[in-house]
């Protein structure tokens, strides 16, 4: 049984958009340059064909990746989430135990996601401390196993409205 991705309708056009770019613009560039490449010569000693095979390569296994996300997709409503509790598309804010400081997360599904701003993560509700957080409600202790061991949180708040 295969199992689903969960995502809102945002994220599902973000990946669907994504993987259209890649097909009508960056692989047809890449296949330009393959064609330009091996018009230079012998294709055994053509670094530039070999380099350019390489990444039409990567950059099909990334749109069959994209689509596998998408051929599992659940459209997710975040309005039907339960309140109170950690959920989809729930933000967070919790206190670290081990370093006495807060950390705010937003649960989203796939296409959604960003690490990028320290202060206030997008993280997969499928990732480790999107599971570990699932449910908890403000006032609990929760432990995570995550790779690097054990994270400690305290639930400090939880709101709705970051997800649309």
């Amino acid at each position: 049984m295969t199992q689903s991705t969960p995502m809102t309708r945002t994220g599902y056009n973000k990946i669907k958009a994504d993987i259209e770019r890649m097909e009508n613009e960056e692989m047809p560039a890449i296949a330009e340059k393959i064609g330009i490449a091996r018009s230079e010569g012998d294709l055994k000693e053509n670094a530039e064909y070999h380099a350019q095979r390489e990444n039409q390569g990567m950059l099909q296994a990334k749109i069959n990746q994209l689509k596998a996300k998408l051929s599992t997709a659940m459209i997710i409503n975040v309005a039907d989430m339960p309140k109170g509790e950690i959920a989809f598309g729930s933000t967070v804010v919790v206190r670290d135990l081990e370093y006495d400081d807060e950390e705010k997360y937003t649960l989203v599904g796939a296409g959604e996601e960003d690490y990028s701003d320290m202060d206030h993560q997008k993280i997969l509700v499928t990732s480790p401390i999107g599971q570990g957080l699932l449910g908890s409600k403000v006032g609990e202790k929760v432990e995570i196993d995550v790779p690097k061991g054990k994270l400690k949180f305290e639930i400090l708040s939880i709101s709705y409205e970051d997800m649309k």
